[in-house]
């Protein structure tokens, strides 16, 4: 445990702590982090390894530590009560409760001095000491209204509805629920202007500083482009792609995202790096080369899978939360250069790396270099008198030089906790790469993190465990863990065809089905025999990772056009009725959705091949089927249909022997065929 060391007297959430307030009638000290976040190192240096500071919280409070990537559920809820409180959050979260757990009193970080306008933080614990033992009414009645406003937003949150602000806030009145239409292709026009309005045409992405990567909204719009044909949506993905390939926010060495650009042109970056973005950037990445073709969005996707494989991958084969943004206190040690040190490693070779990528005497921050690219290879190559695959060689062999002499730097910490939500992520990432690249050493590395997930996050009732680390699995699973593993085991299953696969996505959305619904539509973040918390919390809006409702709606739709059950598109279009009247106003909010959309509205080609695995005509109709980038498709194949598992393959025999394949689309089914040119005949027109 990070704090372990602290003098604070620290408790994990949980019936001890519980009991003690309530015992000795104190107020709880919630505070809310999670490894790589800079400003709750800062906090802890300050605050928590300060002796006098944790003798207060120890003589007069309960303190709480809780990792905000292992209990989401609480995170969610007391998040909504610091917004509520202060109009914003962020972490460190810093919450104070009455001893059942009601939220009275909140904030983010607090300094161990007065400045920035912030109280001292033990100004706060001497303030909170006397509200709870002067007006310990007051505290307890603000806490009660603040549960309700909680209740409230996860009830609304829940429906499809027109109400007031104040009725909201009140928890007094119920919403007024108003029909929701059905998903639609006029959603998609609508959402564009979304996309547009808050576009970055100059650099990328979309708002000023601090910008983050959101691979959501890019995947949207690759699918959009595919959908539809849209050369909007292309443009604002590539660009988007493009500038972020060359901003500081890549590591140009090792490969690999931060967190975010602290600026809008992507040079300076958060120096963290979180396993759920690069999941998702590598997976993004690697479906714009698919539909374009662009040699440098494989290179990035490559690069960045090779990076989780070095270093974000346990013995064991599961992939790790993330790393700091610190490294000994420094903010970004690892990785920054100065341009001495750039001619010591490269010696004639320099002059030639420092113009690709903008190392200068001086630096372009804090008296460094930050890499970014700002020459292209052929701007390089007509300089050199040589020829664009000469500059390409010479500056790969220089970032190795580089990368070789970074290793030896001291590295930024690990948080070695496998989180089985962002697992599933990069399932999906290693699975669909091992695929389309063709790669064994990805498929393996897939292989190895599905067979970990299922046999040591999986209990033998088939429920899922949130967190691992240092051989324990802890935590009940949310929403979200079972629908992104979900997920990855559909992409697990196309890269592989092991029904085993299959069978436990299906599992597991059986489970999110029985456990997590609600009857108002959508489902729940926690199971319905979770801990008791203060209320259930039900998010719909995609944060940096995707809605676990927006992502079980996608699943659904998946699994339907897998197995022709009706219960699974029923479940997915009452969970995409939650967010019809709003998916197209704030698309990059809710891009996951408009994925879910887009499949829903444009339907699947359902393509079952029969035929011996590894057989070279079972592979060439494979290789027609996964040809480019086709996202509204799902894939099945075995040998013998009748006796799989996935019932798209049912009842499809071979013909004369050879391989086949069956494609159906829009409620229809075409001819069968052998002949791979029929097939891609057949998937083209549409």
């Amino acid at each position: 445990m990070q704090h372990a060391h602290n003098p604070v007297d620290w408790y994990p959430w949980g019936p001890e702590a519980l009991a003690r307030a309530k015992a000795e009638d104190k107020p709880i000290f919630l505070s809310i982090g999670y490894a790589a976040c800079h400003w709750c190192h800062v906090m802890e240096r300050e605050s928590f390894e300060d002796d006098a500071t944790a003798g207060q919280l120890n003589a007069s409070f309960v303190s709480v530590k809780v990792d905000r990537e292992e209990r989401p559920d609480l995170d969610a809820i007391y998040m909504d009560a610091v917004q509520a409180m202060t109009g914003q959050g962020g972490w460190p979260m810093t919450v104070f409760l009455t001893p059942d757990g009601k939220p009275f009193y909140g904030g983010t970080y607090f300094p161990n001095q007065s400045r920035y306008g912030m109280p001292s933080f033990r100004d706060v614990l001497s303030g909170v000491e006397r509200v709870w033992r002067d007006q310990r009414a007051e505290a307890e009645a603000a806490g009660e209204r603040l549960r309700r406003t909680i209740d409230a937003s996860a009830r609304a949150d829940g429906h499809e509805h027109v109400h007031q602000p104040e009725q909201a806030a009140s928890g007094a009145t119920a919403p007024k629920l108003v029909p929701a239409p059905e998903p639609a292709a006029w959603m998609f026009d609508a959402a564009m202007v979304g996309f547009e309005s808050g576009f970055d045409a100059t650099n990328g992405g979309w708002g000023r500083a601090p910008k983050f990567p959101q691979p959501m909204s890019i995947e949207a719009l690759l699918r959009e482009h595919v959908r539809s044909g849209d050369a909007r949506s292309l443009a604002m993905a590539r660009r988007s792609l493009d500038a972020m390939a060359d901003g500081g926010i890549y590591d140009h060495l090792g490969g690999g995202f931060a967190r975010y650009a602290t600026d809008a042109i992507w040079l300076v970056p958060h120096f963290e790096k979180m396993l759920y973005d690069n999941a998702q950037l590598a997976r993004v990445y690697l479906h714009a080369w698919q539909l374009t073709g662009g040699r440098r969005y494989r290179e990035v996707a490559v690069e960045t899978l090779d990076y989780v494989t070095r270093e974000m991958r346990t013995p064991e084969g599961a992939f790790t939360a993330s790393q700091d943004a610190d490294t000994d206190g420094d903010e970004g040690l690892t990785y920054v250069w100065d341009a001495a040190e750039v001619r010591e490693v490269l010696g004639d070779e320099a002059e030639l790396f420092m113009r690709a990528y903008g190392v200068r005497d001086g630096g372009n921050w804090e008296g460094r270099t930050i890499l970014s690219r700002v020459r292209d290879d052929e701007s390089l190559a007509r300089d050199e008198g040589a020829s664009g695959e000469d500059v390409r060689e010479r500056l790969a062999r220089a970032r190795r030089l580089l990368f070789e002499r970074r290793t030896g730097r001291p590295q930024p910490g690990r948080d070695n906790k496998a989180l089985a939500a962002w697992n599933g992520l990069m399932l999906a990432a290693f699975s669909d790469a091992a695929r389309a690249l063709g790669s064994p050493v990805y498929r393996q590395i897939a292989l190895t993190a599905g067979g970990f997930m299922l046999d040591v996050l999986r209990d033998e009732r088939g429920r899922l465990r949130r967190s691992w680390k240092d051989g324990r699995a802890v935590h009940n699973g949310v929403l979200e863990d079972y629908t992104n593993l979900a997920e990855g085991l559909l992409a697990l299953y196309e890269a592989t065809f092991e029904e085993r696969w299959f069978a436990a996505a299906r599992a597991l959305m059986d489970v999110v089905l029985e456990h997590f619904v609600d009857p108002a539509g959508g489902f729940f973040d926690t199971s319905d025999d979770h801990e008791r918390l203060i209320t259930r919390p039900k998010g719909l809006q995609d944060n940096a990772t995707p809605s676990g409702n927006a992502m079980a709606a996608t699943v659904l739709l998946r699994l339907s056009a897998l197995t022709g059950a009706a219960r699974y598109r029923d479940a997915a279009e009452g969970t995409l009725r939650l967010v019809t009247r709003v998916v197209s106003q704030y698309p990059t909010a809710f891009a996951q959705w408009l994925v879910a959309m887009q499949l829903a509205v444009g339907g699947f080609d359902e393509v079952a091949v029969i035929g011996d695995a590894g057989a070279d005509d079972t592979r060439a109709l494979l290789d027609v089927a996964f040809a480019g980038y086709r996202p509204a498709q799902v894939v099945a194949s075995a040998s013998d249909g009748d006796a799989s598992a996935v019932p798209l393959l049912h009842g499809r025999p071979r013909l004369n022997g050879r391989a086949t394949a069956y494609v159906c689309r829009g409620f229809s089914c075409q001819r069968p065929v052998t002949d791979p040119a029929a097939l891609v005949e057949q998937l083209t027109v549409r």
